[in-house]
């Protein structure tokens, strides 16, 4: 899903992934899991992360598209 806006894998170690955007203002790197469901709480931790570079309403959007 990350990767439709420009994130980009640059690391694994285990069970979590390592993906990185670059912006004009700098680069923007999100640790997530590779489980097939996630906590609540990790899903609302990687939209409020993701909210600071991505408007939230549209990254839900996508996501629910994607279910």
């Amino acid at each position: 899903m990350l990767g439709k806006f420009g994130y980009e894998v640059v690391g694994q170690k285990g069970s979590h992934v390592k993906l990185r955007k670059i912006l004009a203002t700098g680069k923007h790197t999100i640790v997530v899991p590779l489980h097939d469901e996630l906590d609540i709480g990790t899903l609302r931790s990687i939209v409020r992360r993701v909210s600071k570079i991505i408007p939230e309403e549209q990254f839900l959007r996508m996501l629910w598209e994607e279910v």
